[in-house]
C-alpha cells in the first residue's frame, strides 16, 4: 500500500491531537488533579492566563499541522513538520517531569512521543521525488 506523504503526515497529526485531547480529558476525571485545576495549581505549576495562552498556541500548532501537511509545498511541508514535531516531542517529554505522572498519562505520552518522532523521521527523510510511503 502506497500512501502519499502529505496524507500520512496529516493523519499522524490528527492521531497525535486526539491523543493529546483524551489524555487531558482523563486528567480531568482524576479527582485529585481536578481539584488542583480548580485551585489553579497543577503539579506545582500555577495556571495563569499566560500559561493557558502558551498551551493554546502549542495545541494550535498541532491542529494547524493537519492542514499544513496537506496544503504546503514540499519544502515548507518538510520544514514545518520537522519543527512542529520537535516542539511537540520535547513538550510532551518535558511534561512527564512535572509533578507525578500517572500511569494513563505515561501511556498516552509514549504514544504521542512515538507519533511525533515518526513525523520528524518522515519529514526528515522525505525526498521530493518519492512522496509515497510503503
Amino acid at each position: 500500500m502506497n500512501l502519499d506523504r502529505k496524507v500520512l503526515l496529516s493523519t499522524l497529526w490528527i492521531f497525535a491531537v486526539l491523543n493529546y485531547l483524551y489524555a487531558d480529558i482523563l486528567s480531568l476525571m482524576n479527582p485529585t488533579r481536578l481539584h488542583e485545576f480548580m485551585n489553579g495549581v497543577v503539579g506545582g505549576m500555577t495556571i495563569t492566563p499566560v500559561f493557558l495562552f502558551i498551551g493554546g498556541v502549542l495545541m494550535e500548532t498541532a491542529i494547524v499541522m493537519v492542514l499544513f501537511s496537506r496544503v504546503l509545498n514540499y519544502k515548507w511541508n518538510r520544514i514545518t513538520n520537522i519543527i512542529a514535531g520537535i516542539i511537540h516531542t520535547l513538550a510532551v517529554s518535558a511534561s512527564l517531569f512535572v509533578g507525578t505522572a500517572e500511569m494513563f498519562y505515561v501511556f498516552f505520552a509514549i504514544i504521542e512521543i512515538v507519533t511525533t518522532s515518526y513525523i520528524i523521521f518522515l519529514a526528515w527523510t522525505w525526498k521530493e521525488n518519492y512522496p509515497k510511503v510503503n
